[in-house]
């Protein structure tokens, strides 16, 4: 694979990622066939400041990370009376960057 393509991917998608994680899926890439890559660059990831304003604005971002039980458990217990609301705020950073993973690593297992 190109290094050039891989770091322009890398550049346009890092924010989706953990920093700790992009080492280990540049060497992920650098292994995979240019029909992978091009079907890896037509993956969407979610972006983790848009799943914050979510988080914030309306509490709905369990239902974009496919948490969907959880979601609905949480609009229940009226987001568990506030204090599930503020650990999803403070979590939901994180929680992308960890969806986002799983998604890069089963799109590169699909391919």
């Amino acid at each position: 694979m190109d290094n050039d393509k891989i770091n322009l991917w890398l550049s346009m998608n890092a924010d989706c990622f953990n920093p700790s994680d992009l080492m280990q899926i540049k060497e992920r890439l650098e292994k995979i066939s240019d029909d992978k890559f091009f079907v890896l660059q037509g993956a969407s990831f979610e972006k983790p400041n848009l799943m914050l304003l979510i988080a914030a604005l309306l509490g709905w971002e369990r239902f974009w990370l496919d948490d969907i039980a959880l979601g609905v458990l949480k609009i229940i217990t009226c987001y568990g009376c506030g204090i599930w609301w503020l650990i999803d705020i403070c979590t939901a950073k994180e929680r992308t960057r960890k969806y986002n993973y799983q998604k890069f690593n089963r799109l590169i297992q699909i391919f």
